[in-house]
């Protein structure tokens, strides 16, 4: 029988994007110790695969590496990566979460990362991390970033060659390494459990049987990275470069058919900011929005549209019916004009980029009971008051699990989590943090800059 390990931490934090990265290191550069679980092979969440922000268009990679490495390395941290929450229950004011670390199938201690294995295995597969455009191969690191810049081995698709182990330096591989099983006794938990997108293939209208030439808005983000599986944009059919490139708004939010009836918030700016991008390494292409509003909300979000208008992006309000595709693989788009008296047009384009919504990443009533919302996210207990507060004492909420929400406001409610439980701590716990260690008539630095996001 497999023995379990107990680990004791300040706060449990479910889940390593941007927002549980930042309420951990909130929380550890206040003196608490902090576990952070990821279901993924490495941390980073959705904000790594990204090319760049709106509306600054800084690389998204070169803020969220930073806040990966200071997770990684930052003393009052432990990062638990290919981890599965199984359970996390009360008793009393602790909680005590069951935890499955699934196997690697490579001993994480010997790896170095060295991806001799990789380079040796003879399978290649869809990559998941570029959107399935790219390749990888059944025993691999998972991107380039990735922390920690380990392997790992897809039993299901392994060949059972032996060669990655035969070339690894350290004997890492491990074909009959076992799952582990660990108990987390905690204070605290924030629940940053993050999104995921509506499918491609929900709205039937838009998903022609076996096409390639329709991507979601995260695989155009690979396409558009500098590092991205074919190193420029072409479309995945034939490696043809586009002349005509179209994105179609709302294609899974404000649809009451999909489930989604609420907006998304980030579709309309994270499809200008692609145009614009498209803009710049496609210069001769025509980039088209097919909208029905556009909602840019944010600072400088009005600014940033106003910007692409200028460069020449088409902004079209229109209703788009249906998605077809010929035998030479290019799209016919049949929209509904609705500033032209509902006058209906085909349009043709080589590539089409649906606008996909956002919806909860998990549920997870699956291992906590937390009140959730209509909408399938967590529900919030004082929205005007705590921005983090669910109906569970000592569960705060961070990012996405809440609601849709932007990168900015992703990191403030973050960082409000990461407040509200160092306050629960010092309420019920009677501790502080830094502060305690604080000579008297310094100010708590720490504390003020998690404030201050």
């Amino acid at each position: 029988m497999t023995k379990t390990r107990t680990l004791e931490f300040d706060t449990l934090v479910v889940g390593g994007g941007i927002g549980g990265l930042t309420a951990a290191l909130d929380l550890a550069d206040q003196g608490f110790q902090v576990a952070v679980v990821e279901k993924e092979a490495s941390i980073g969440g959705v904000m790594i695969a990204l090319s760049k922000v709106f509306p600054t268009l800084d690389c998204a990679s070169c803020i969220t590496t930073p806040r990966m490495a200071a997770a990684a390395h930052h003393p009052n941290i432990e990062i638990l990566t290919y981890t599965e929450v199984e359970s996390i229950k009360r008793s009393g004011d602790i909680f005590h979460a069951q935890l499955k670390r699934k196997p690697r199938y490579v001993d994480e201690n010997l790896c170095i990362g060295c991806r001799q294995c990789e380079y040796v295995c003879p399978v290649d597969v869809p990559h998941e991390f570029e959107g399935g455009l790219g390749a990888r191969k059944a025993i691999y690191v998972p991107f380039a970033t990735a922390i920690p810049q380990k392997a790992l081995l897809d039993v299901s698709n392994c060949s059972l060659c032996g060669s990655c182990q035969k070339v690894c330096p350290t004997q890492a591989v491990n074909y009959f390494q076992q799952a582990e099983y660990l108990r987390v006794v905690a204070k605290t938990v924030i629940l940053a459990t993050g999104f995921q997108l509506t499918s491609k293939e929900a709205k039937k209208e838009y998903a022609p049987a076996g096409s390639l030439n329709i991507l979601t808005s995260l695989q155009m983000e690979r396409l558009l990275s500098p590092h991205g599986p074919y190193g420029r944009v072409i479309r995945p059919s034939d490696g043809k470069v586009p002349d005509s490139i179209a994105y179609i708004q709302c294609a899974g939010s404000r649809d009451k058919s999909l489930g989604v009836p609420y907006c998304s918030r980030v579709c309309c700016m994270y499809a200008i900011k692609q145009a614009m991008l498209l803009s710049g390494a496609l210069p001769l292409a025509d980039v088209t929005i097919y909208y029905m509003d556009i909602r840019a909300f944010g600072k400088g979000y009005e600014e940033f549209y106003q910007n692409a208008k200028a460069m020449g992006i088409q902004f079209i309000k229109a209703k788009v019916a249906r998605i077809s595709e010929d035998a030479s693989h290019n799209l016919t788009v049949r929209v509904e004009l609705m500033e032209e008296d509902g006058r209906v047009e085909e349009r043709n384009h080589d590539l089409v980029v649906l606008s996909l919504g956002m919806i909860p990443g998990c549920n997870p009533n699956e291992f906590i009971p937390v009140d959730r919302d209509a909408d399938g996210f967590i529900r919030l207990a004082k929205p005007k008051l705590a921005p983090a507060l669910t109906n569970q004492p000592g569960v705060f909420v961070a990012g996405t699990a809440s609601g849709p929400k932007d990168i900015v406001d992703t990191i403030a409610k973050a960082g409000a989590a990461a407040i509200e439980a160092a306050n629960f701590m010092h309420e019920v716990y009677g501790i502080s943090g830094l502060s305690e260690q604080l000579i008297p008539g310094d100010e708590p630095v720490a504390v003020q800059n998690a404030s201050s996001l």
